[in-house]
């Protein structure tokens, strides 16, 4: 039997197919889904093998292929359009890095095995392990945040003008306050310009504004799952992907409006990066 959480996904794809000329933004789609925006993109990745974002561009990119070769009479501008490209230009790059053939090219002589290959859509390999997985009543916790917006691989940079406000203000110290990170989607999955991380810190009464762009906010209130993960930040996607794909089907869960975090209970310059500890909090409803 489906679960609750693949009925809903298979849904979207439905909707997806059948509204390929709409914009399809992620509110859309996590409405359709009836998730919140904030876990939808992780669910769907988890569920399908590829990003939402992926799969909307593949579906459309099929329907182009169908016109190129059954449709010759119709105009590559015109299927370009259809598809939601700006340009000719931008739509042949695409089908080409898709397809490793140009629109023409295709349209002449469809290499149609290699076609199908990019539908084919394959899940990670699952790990051969089982983490503990608890479930805890939250306090809601107010914080100091500070929020990066852009590339990951630039994180670091706004990580600093967070630790220099902590040391400068002494409102959040290292030694005796919670760190959290709160990542509102998955940088793997989500372009550079859209991705958003919040750096935070708790504090125990309210902070005046600052030349740094700290400002107040909250961890809320409610029931979370929580899992361990030991070692590199860099492989923290496996452990949150584990909650996602693993445990979340199988506890009969369901999310609830906020984004999963990290609480880091130990940092980079005080450890080996192979003794990091972080707690990933999944909120559920």
């Amino acid at each position: 039997m489906k679960t609750k959480q693949q009925q809903r996904i298979e849904h979207v794809c439905d909707y997806i197919s059948q509204h390929l000329n709409d914009s399809l933004s992620l509110d859309t789609l996590s409405d359709v889904a009836c998730c919140s925006k904030y876990h939808f993109h992780r669910l769907f990745a988890a569920s399908v093998g590829v990003s939402v974002t992926k799969y909307t561009q593949l579906a459309r990119l099929k329907r182009a292929s169908f016109r190129l070769a059954f449709e010759h009479q119709v105009k590559v501008i015109d299927i370009a359009l259809e598809a939601q490209f700006d340009s000719p230009e931008a739509f042949s790059r695409a089908f080409k890095r898709t397809f490793t053939q140009s629109p023409s090219e295709f349209r002449s002589k469809p290499n149609w095995p290699n076609w199908h290959s990019q539908f084919e859509f394959s899940l990670p390999d699952k790990k051969d392990c089982f983490m503990n997985v608890n479930i805890v009543d939250l306090k809601a916790q107010p914080v100091a945040l500070l929020t990066h917006q852009g590339a990951a691989n630039t994180l670091m940079n706004t990580a600093a003008h967070f630790i220099d406000w902590r040391k400068s203000s002494g409102l959040s110290p290292v030694k005796t306050s919670n760190t959290y990170g709160i990542p509102y989607s998955d940088p793997a999955t989500t372009e550079d310009h859209a991705f958003r991380f919040d750096f935070a810190g708790s504090i125990t009464k309210p902070i005046p504004d600052n030349p740094q762009g700290v400002r107040n906010g909250e961890i809320p209130a409610g029931r979370c799952a929580v899992v361990r993960h030991n070692g590199s930040h860099d492989t923290i996607s496996d452990t949150v992907y584990y909650l996602y794909r693993e445990w979340l089907p199988q506890s009969g869960e369901e999310v609830r409006d906020f984004p999963c975090f990290f609480h880091y209970l130990n940092l980079i310059h005080e450890v080996d990066e192979c003794d990091l500890q972080t707690d990933i909090y999944l909120p559920i409803k």
